[in-house]
């Protein structure tokens, strides 16, 4: 905790993190107006005391669409990465502990889902299902959990023979307590960082599957649909552009930063001088 404090970019990316995740929260008690109500007396307005974010094409509030769409995008992120982390933590335990064949066959679907661009697969994927929040979320881990295994997958291998280990096989541990409760927490460290750094990629993708028309559909307010629509007016309305794609750019921007920090400040290397 002493080299996250110390660490001014890494406090940076925890405050954005923090701001972000309270506005997200407190939505429904300080918006300033029903971010789906349309007012054809307000279409297109410049930001202004009214509406601090402008209005869009229909006569919505801005800024409160914006709070809105960060509980969507946020939740994506948070329920994506939740899905890929379990995936990877059990497929990457399995592997790492057992080796062998099993070990074999997993890295192998792991090296065949890796060659191929995610983001297409999940275009691919998306193109059968009906657009909406749960399948993106549901699609986005399970076209995710590569990284993790593999990292997962390395822990226990390098922590497999240490004596800790050896000395609770020799009491006579069964498999899941050595996997649950002696490899997997001395793993958490690394795994946390991944999630963190996941969950910044998970907000990218869910954003350009929104802009593209394949993710959170409309009334439902999210970045990427905000910019669709401000791309129709992006010569006299910027500031249907600028807020999301502000957004975007500093949420993943915050968590890039904490996640790098985080790795910093728990990799031994860092310490020496």
């Amino acid at each position: 905790m002493k080299m996250l404090r110390q660490n001014p970019l890494t406090l940076l990316g925890l405050a954005i993190i923090v701001s972000i995740l309270l506005l997200a929260l407190i939505a429904p008690l300080i918006v300033p107006y029903d971010p789906n109500a349309i007012d054809v007396k307000a279409i297109l307005l410049a930001p202004s005391k009214l509406h601090m974010m402008g209005t869009d094409g229909l006569g919505r509030d801005v800024f409160s669409r914006m709070l809105y769409g960060a509980r969507i995008s946020l939740m994506v992120g948070f329920v994506a990465v939740g899905i890929a982390t379990f995936i990877g933590i059990l497929l990457g335990a399995i592997a790492g502990f057992y080796r062998g064949w099993v070990d074999t066959l997993i890295m192998r679907i792991v090296d065949v889902m890796l060659s191929i661009p995610t983001f297409f697969l999940i275009l691919a994927v998306i193109a059968f299902l009906s657009p909406s929040i749960w399948n993106i979320m549901v699609v986005i881990g399970l076209t995710s959990w590569m990284g993790i295994t593999r990292l997962v997958r390395a822990e226990f291998l390098s922590l497999r023979n240490r004596e800790f280990v050896l000395a609770a096989q020799a009491l006579g541990a069964k498999d899941f307590r050595l996997i649950f409760c002696h490899l997997l927490p001395n793993s958490l460290t690394p795994i946390i960082v991944s999630s963190v750094l996941g969950i910044a990629s998970a907000v990218l993708v869910e954003s350009g599957l929104s802009f593209l028309g394949l993710g959170v559909q409309a009334p439902q307010a999210s970045w990427g649909n905000i910019l669709t629509d401000g791309k129709e007016y992006i010569q006299f309305a910027w500031w249907l552009s600028l807020f999301p794609g502000l957004a975007i750019l500093l949420t993943v921007l915050g968590y890039n930063l904490l996640g790098d920090g985080l790795r910093d400040a728990y990799n031994p290397r860092s310490h020496q001088h």
